[in-house]
């Protein structure tokens, strides 16, 4: 499985709030590091107009215009922001559309031709500290590729650009398309990639000390690094100038992530691990991750063929 290159290069949603702008800005420099086109997309949801002539008529057409004034001072920002981020000969790269059409469908509908899908954590309406917002719980739930998910705190606790690239391995379809992704954003950024492999969701087992356990579980422990080895090398052998740290633990995966995440610029999950099934939406592992983690996370979906 590849990294699948797409016509419409990187879309980021954009709303105003402070996650949206911290998401215009990294998917401004992912996107001029990838050399792909970045689209900003604002969707205003439309209004059913009143049935009968009257005040009702003047109304909508007022609340429409300020609609519109609000979407292009939004869209304007964003621009903004995105030609800040990037090098001055790579701004026309950047393009803009404002729809008409609530925000998570028209997301998903432009995520079939696109490499990336970015959005805020939450958007302007969002609760104070609510987890995701509906836009982003919407469209990583549903959008037809990998899916990155920004926290308004990404732009205050932004990690040193040496810092590591996470991805979480399992053998999933899911996590196979995590560690193209996460070997081809560590290589741009010249950084090391953690590779985390859990090999129990029982937890930690608690021996009384380090190498007490039974011969048993010290032997299915050697045999899980060699698969993760084995997984990790025809990557290697793909991106030469990447660093693999591999960590192989008997644990839950999601509290393993995110303590490796807390040190990371970037952390990289499947949307459905192991114990997943083709068409599922979210599985308890990268829920966790997105939820929690402060940082950019990626969420790799595959689609079933047909």
């Amino acid at each position: 499985m590849t990294f699948e290159h797409r016509h419409s290069g990187i879309v980021v949603g954009v709303d105003g709030s402070p996650a949206s702008t911290t998401a215009v800005e990294w998917a401004a420099q992912d996107a001029e590091m990838r050399n792909v086109p970045l689209k900003l997309v604002h969707a205003i949801a439309p209004i059913v107009p009143p049935t009968d002539d009257g005040p009702a008529v003047a109304a909508v057409a007022e609340y429409e215009q300020l609609q519109d004034d609000q979407a292009r001072q939004i869209i304007e920002q964003a621009l903004k922001v995105a030609e800040e981020a990037v090098s001055p000969g790579w701004v026309p790269n950047v393009t803009s559309e404002t729809l008409k059409a609530p925000m998570v469908p028209a997301l998903v509908r432009l995520s079939t031709d696109a490499e990336l899908l970015v959005v805020g954590s939450r958007g302007q309406g969002a609760v104070a500290r609510a987890l995701l917002g509906s836009v982003s719980s919407g469209v990583v739930h549903h959008a037809h590729c990998p899916v990155v998910v920004m926290h308004d705190e990404a732009a205050a606790t932004a990690r040193s650009p040496q810092a590591p690239v996470v991805v979480g391995i399992d053998g999933s379809p899911t996590s196979e398309l995590a560690t193209a992704i996460a070997f081809d954003e560590a290589s741009r950024r010249g950084v090391e990639l953690v590779a985390l492999h859990a090999w129990s969701d029982m937890g930690p087992l608690g021996f009384p000390s380090i190498g007490w356990a039974p011969i048993e579980w010290r032997n299915i422990r050697d045999e899980e690094e060699e698969v993760l080895s084995e997984r990790l090398s025809g990557w290697q052998a793909r991106y030469p100038d990447v660093g693999v740290h591999k960590i192989v633990v008997c644990d839950q995966p999601a509290p393993r992530l995110l303590e490796q995440a807390q040190q990371a610029q970037l952390v990289v999950v499947g949307s459905h691990g192991r114990g997943g099934f083709p068409g599922m939406l979210l599985g308890s592992v990268s829920t966790a991750v997105v939820n929690t983690a402060r940082i950019p996370v990626i969420i790799a979906r595959v689609f079933p063929a047909g």
